[in-house]
């Protein structure tokens, strides 16, 4: 029924493409909004409702000219094409780009990297209206009404149905491991022998090496091992990586990787080093206190041990006025 009513409804947006530009603007992009959504998380609804604000349905010389249909201006880490026209200010530097496509993905990213637009992913990603008043409180357009006209287009033309595409299935690092370790599990099961386990661990699929102190469990692959603290993956580093190189290899903006792990900036990280490939927790499942275990321990430390947001732990522990704790301080690790 679903399936006849989603035909259905393309069949009527067809139909009436042809009179009314905000329809053609959706039927001509609406794939691709889809297209990027399933590949950065950006609701389609969302994108197709930005466009048709940004771009006038298309139609705006920014548009037409500089194939910009989100009004991205340039900012200062802009190398490409520019276009100039009045906004805010006179001749103010938007980005030009070769394509609509082009356009599409730059928009993706850009959410995606910024800093202030992070809390939007942590939404749901059918909630609309979430992501409509988040973005006017992140900045993204001055005009207070911006939030509204979204909701209003997104729901005039019934752009949430898009958000409800069925998602490309592209396994993440972490599923692929968790995929193979289940695989050898289950051999060895059918098998009746640990025959296939120990062979695994020659192989480097499971590990023997001991669990730490706290809380840690962790899968490999065949290559390296992904590790999981408070339900949060993360990999340790080698000899020579940093923060970028990490990202390229799970296919991930340094920028994320950077704000996963509460750095400012790249830099060679130590062998051994726990590095972040999701966002960390607010809080501690398990474990409400630690006490410090060796002077010069800091939040930061003790963050990447227990896969806790840096800026939760600064709540937390608002009256310890030092920058480092000493051997036997108590550290609180979750909302008391």
């Amino acid at each position: 029924m679903k399936r006849f009513l989603f035909l259905l409804a393309a069949a009527v947006l067809a139909l009436g493409a042809s009179k009314n530009p905000r329809l053609a603007y959706i039927e001509k992009y609406s794939a691709l909004a889809v297209s990027e959504m399933q590949r950065t998380g950006v609701p389609a609804s969302i994108t197709l409702a930005q466009g048709l604000v940004e771009s006038g349905a298309g139609l705006s010389p920014l548009a037409q000219i500089a194939n910009n249909h989100f009004g991205l201006k340039c900012h200062n880490d802009w190398e490409g094409e520019k276009y100039y026209k009045d906004d805010e200010q006179v001749q103010e530097c938007f980005r030009a780009y070769e394509s609509a496509e082009e356009s599409f993905r730059a928009h993706s990213d850009f959410l995606r990297e910024r800093e202030r637009y992070q809390s939007l992913f942590d939404l749901d990603p059918t909630d609309y209206k979430g992501w409509a008043k988040g973005l006017r409180r992140a900045g993204y357009a001055t005009d207070p009404a911006y939030a509204t006209k979204l909701i209003t287009l997104i729901e005039d033309f019934q752009l949430y149905r898009f958000d409800q595409e069925a998602p490309v299935e592209v396994p993440s690092p972490r599923e692929e491991q968790l995929g193979m370790l289940a695989a050898v599990e289950g051999a060895a099961a059918s098998h009746g022998s640990t025959a296939l386990l120990a062979a695994a661990g020659e192989s480097g699929l499971v590990s023997s090496a001991p669990a730490p102190h706290y809380s840690e469990s962790a899968t490999f692959s065949l290559s390296r091992p992904v590790y999981e603290e408070n339900g949060v993956a993360y990999v340790r580093a080698v000899e020579g990586e940093t923060y970028s190189s990490i990202a390229d290899a799970y296919g991930l903006f340094a920028r994320q990787v950077l704000r996963f792990n509460d750095v400012d900036s790249d830099r060679l990280l130590q062998p051994g080093s726990r590095v972040y490939l999701d966002r960390k927790k607010a809080q501690c499942a398990q474990a409400g206190k630690y006490l410090v275990e060796r002077d010069g321990e800091t939040l930061w430390e003790i963050s990447q041990m227990f896969g806790i947001q840096l800026s939760k732990l600064r709540l937390y522990n608002i009256f310890h006025e030092g920058t480092a704790y000493a051997a036997g301080e108590t550290v609180i690790l979750r909302k008391l």
